[in-house]
């Protein structure tokens, strides 16, 4: 069957589009996606510093832990940490600090760090420096409230941000903190105590920073977790120290 000239025109015009609106969408998709991979990259932002680990040949790890402070779960944590005798960093809410003052302080009474994890844990992605600023000083505000007058790094939730936030950070001279071990990020490894203390233990480098949460009810498995972890990491040479300590070790350049 013989097609009109004109007919072939217009189908030749309707493949072109056709190839150059797929041609888009999946340049589009493809620019999102690369969006989305560099929002939660853990060693790389566009402005500022960033830090996974810590570059150093002694075996010092950070343990650290998002979220919280809440009644539920605080005291059990630092019982645990005291008990083997671990210094650790916790990246609390704003919020949380502010609903659960007195726990707040028992981390602080325990000897340990605490860092910003930004006021109601929101997602950094997309947030405007303004915005950044209102979440990260309120949370200093509110750790400041509870007594605390030691350094106040910053982390931001699931390591998402892009512009807004390590903009206004690196306006202050702060760096973003993030990680290099995340046993929990893997659901085959999350579901097991066992597994989850030798993801860690395997994968620990001189200055690792561990990415833990442990303060609500769903966080089980972490907590069993973390007597085997802190007992294997110990026999395997490494020492535990802050996030601040890990950092003073770079800067004096070991």
């Amino acid at each position: 069957m013989d097609i009109p000239p004109l007919m072939r025109t217009l189908l030749s015009k309707w493949r072109l589009i056709l190839l150059v609106t797929l041609a888009a969408i999946i340049t589009i998709s493809a620019a999102l996606y690369g969006v989305w991979q560099l929002s939660r990259s853990r060693d790389f932002q566009l402005f500022g510093k960033i830090i996974p680990r810590i570059e150093t040949t002694e075996k010092v790890i950070a343990l650290t832990f998002d979220d919280g402070p809440t009644p539920a779960y605080t005291q059990l944590v630092l019982d645990l940490l005291r008990e083997k005798g671990v210094t650790a960093t916790f990246f609390l809410i704003g919020s949380d600090v502010d609903a659960h003052p007195e726990e707040s302080r028992a981390i602080i009474a325990a000897g340990h760090e605490i860092g910003n994890h930004t006021y109601t844990h929101a997602d950094m992605t997309l947030a405007s420096e303004d915005f950044a600023a209102d979440e990260i000083t309120r949370t200093d505000v509110a750790i400041r409230n509870t007594g605390y007058t030691g350094d106040i790094h910053v982390r931001p939730p699931y390591s998402k941000k892009l512009i807004g936030l390590p903009l206004h950070l690196a306006k202050h001279d702060r760096a973003t903190i993030t990680w290099d071990i995340e046993p929990e990020s893997w659901p085959e490894i999350a579901s097991d105590p066992a597994k989850i203390a030798a993801h860690v233990i395997e994968k620990a480098r001189p200055g690792s920073i561990v990415n833990l949460h442990v303060m609500y009810a769903s966080r089980e498995t972490t907590r069993q977790a973390l007597p085997a972890m802190i007992d294997g990491l110990r026999a395997a040479g490494y020492r535990f120290i802050t996030v601040s300590e890990l950092m003073a070790l770079a800067t004096a350049g070991q």
